[in-house]
């Protein structure tokens, strides 16, 4: 996570964790990618909106995560860092500090980077169970790899593809419609069972993913993967991993080839959110009873519409406005926050 909001920060009452947009489903702006007008208080978002509670430096935990085993020295210099009164040992990779100094982020915050830890202050009431939801994006987060640049690779033109992908991710690209549009288009013409090549040959889930929806699904939460990429991939990933909700674009195909057309609504940073809102609504839950998980501009309004969100491996605008980052831990990082 970046440390451009480092230093110290008060601590007399945050709207540090689960803090809800003033209207977690009203839609956040006319562009995608649009400014959230979020600050970053001890690796959690800290919106212009009333805090559900107050919180004080004394309840926070300090959860450190690696993607290797944790030396005794780490312990020992974490514990000193947070100013927090003991650690307890959550698995060989991961340690949860007791009673840790919010005002302490900075300093944590340069030594994690210099170890490649990731960490995030974590309200000590709070357990996985109080959430009801957890949304997903699929592309280079659920998976590894942008599903449209692979297919792009079938007829030569992942490289200027995967160009436009990036701006578009990165936030450079304001307007998702335009690009996904630009993107699809080039694809014309190629045979529809590239789709199924892609499936079969390039794509993989990111790590930890199915331990964590193993671990969200034994604490009752419900799953929605919400895509801005393919229903042919996400339909296929419901099926294989039991999700329960799923919405994404459909590419049209004709006499088994691709038109370079997307049927209907194009799945934007709007819809997103608006998905994740109308999720709730059937599971009869208030939006702050939902975690987001995400890694590209398109994912900042579903992500500020949840309770908690969670940037994975994400471009540097997500990782700012997230409630916590994943930059070296996989996606059962999130189990380990409770």
């Amino acid at each position: 996570m970046d440390a451009s909001n480092g230093g110290a920060q008060s601590t007399a009452c945050l709207s540090v964790l689960f803090s809800p947009p003033r209207s977690p489903c009203r839609l956040l702006g006319a562009h995608d990618g649009a400014s959230l007008g979020t600050d970053t208080i001890a690796g959690f978002s800290a919106r212009a909106a009333r805090p559900l509670s107050c919180v004080t430096a004394s309840s926070m935990n300090l959860v450190i995560q690696s993607s290797a085993p944790l030396s005794a020295d780490h312990h020992t210099t974490l514990i000193a860092l947070a100013r927090g009164s003991h650690a307890t040992v959550i698995d060989a990779s991961s340690l949860r500090i007791a009673h840790a100094s919010v005002a302490q982020r900075g300093d944590v915050e340069v030594y994690c980077a210099a170890h490649q830890l990731d960490y995030a202050f974590v309200d000590a009431g709070r357990q996985l169970r109080d959430f009801g939801l957890v949304a997903m994006d699929m592309d280079s987060t659920l998976i590894t790899i942008e599903c449209i640049d692979e297919i792009a690779d079938f007829c030569g033109l992942k490289a200027e593809v995967a160009a436009i992908t990036e701006a578009s991710m990165r936030g450079e690209i304001k307007d998702f419609n335009e690009s996904l549009t630009r993107r699809v288009a080039l694809l014309k013409g190629l045979d529809a069972s590239a789709l199924e090549r892609v499936y079969e040959e390039r794509l993989q889930l990111s790590p930890g993913a199915e331990r964590m929806l193993t671990g969200v699904k034994e604490a009752g939460l419900k799953t929605l993967l919400v895509s801005g990429g393919f229903t042919f991939f996400t339909e296929k990933l419901k099926a294989r991993l039991g999700l329960d909700f799923t919405h994404a674009n459909t590419l049209e195909i004709v006499d088994g080839k691709l038109t370079g057309t997307v049927i209907g609504e194009i799945v934007n940073a709007d819809v997103k959110a608006r998905t994740l809102c109308e999720t709730c609504a059937t599971l009869g839950i208030e939006p702050t009873r939902a975690i987001a998980m995400g890694d590209g501009s398109n994912d900042l309004k579903m992500m500020a519409a949840a309770g908690l969100s969670v940037a994975f491996r994400a471009k540097p605008v997500v990782r700012e406005a997230a409630s916590v980052a994943f930059n070296h831990v996989g996606l059962d990082g999130l189990l380990r926050l409770f």
